[in-house]
């Protein structure tokens, strides 16, 4: 074995110790330097919410946040993270109730087949923290790059508006 591939199996078998909070969560785990934060979600912590969908970047149906910013999972390394709070779909219940916005997408039929949902809803959770009251058109940008193949998005609009308009009225 020539010093070249023993550091090409040495890279291969990387690992980093990572430090996360997930969901409100502190977490410590051993994971492969290659491993992209989606299947650090779905195998090592075991949330299954976060779909894998187009594998590439495009369709955001993978998308969580990163200390409250929207962020694909599928193209982000899970050693990238290091340090950071992430947030999936999961962790926006509270208590064990759908939040304001889980509950407008269920109410205004804002999922079809469910597949882009959790990306859907992580994005629009990013929007209505940084603007509580966004306009159509803020919201249809914001959700530029998640694609959903059932709706018109029609429906998952009017379940943005309508958790903006619940969270004005909470107390």
């Amino acid at each position: 074995m020539t010093a070249t591939t023993a550091q090409a199996g040495a890279k291969k078998r990387s690992r980093t110790v990572l430090s996360v909070s997930v969901n409100g969560r502190e977490r410590e785990d051993v994971v492969p330097d290659g491993m992209l934060l989606l299947d650090y979600l779905r195998e090592v912590v075991g949330l299954t919410g976060t779909k894998q969908g187009c594998d590439g970047g495009e369709c955001g149906a993978c998308t969580v946040l990163v200390d409250d910013r929207p962020r694909l999972s599928c193209s982000t390394l899970a050693v990238q993270v290091d340090g950071r709070r992430i947030e999936t779909v999961e962790g926006l219940a509270h208590g064990g109730r759908m939040s304001a916005l889980q509950q407008a997408f269920h109410e205004h039929l804002g999922a079809q087949c469910g597949f882009c949902t959790p990306g859907m809803i992580t994005t629009a959770e990013a929007l209505l923290r940084r603007n509580p009251d966004p306009g159509v058109d803020e919201i249809k940008a914001a959700l530029g790059g998640n694609l959903c193949r059932c709706t018109g998005y029609v429906k998952i609009i009017e379940s943005v508006q309508a958790a903006a308009a619940a969270r004005k009225v909470a107390p």
